[in-house]
């Protein structure tokens, strides 16, 4: 496999800033590049439809608008809670992420924004939604993705399915 299609299994190593320039994540050579199977919406969608058709070896630039990154911010996905909702001994700050359900049983990660006395401040919104992303990219590996890779729709680690 020699470009990036559906079902590939692609390497890259990039860095992701915003529109002013500052550094938002990065690929590092302790972790090594970011791995990701094509098709299967595991990035976001607008970086994912940038890759489609490059090579090992190809350095390009980016960008991803918020709604074909992480949506737009909504506001109406804010909301207080009292203090009391969390337990007792979790100390709260900003930036705190927690998983909760909805009526569904769906998990919904939130966002801690801020504290005023007994009042948490929730976001729903993913911290990047309204920002436009920034990607320097450089594709390191492409493959073709295992039947036990497409079937369960991510990549599996050395020697075969990691969760």
């Amino acid at each position: 496999m020699d470009t990036i299609a559906e079902n590939a299994v692609v390497a890259f190593h990039y860095v992701l800033t915003d529109d002013d320039g500052d550094e938002i994540d990065r690929s590092t050579p302790e972790h090594g590049p970011l791995y990701y199977l094509h098709g299967f919406n595991n990035i976001v969608p607008g970086l994912e439809a940038q890759l489609l058709g490059k090579k090992v070896g190809d350095s390009f630039k980016a960008v991803v608008e918020p709604a074909d990154g992480y949506g737009e911010r909504d506001k109406g996905q804010m909301e207080l809670f009292p203090r009391s909702s969390f337990p007792p001994n979790v100390e709260l700050s900003p930036g705190m992420q927690f998983n909760a359900q909805d009526e569904a049983g769906n998990v919904i990660p939130i966002w801690v924004v801020g504290i005023e006395g007994d009042m948490v401040q929730l976001d729903k919104n993913h911290p990047l939604a309204g920002v436009r992303l920034n990607f320097a990219i450089e594709v390191v590996e492409i493959r073709e993705a295992s039947p036990e890779e497409i079937t369960h729709r991510h990549v599996h680690g050395p020697g075969g399915h990691h969760h």
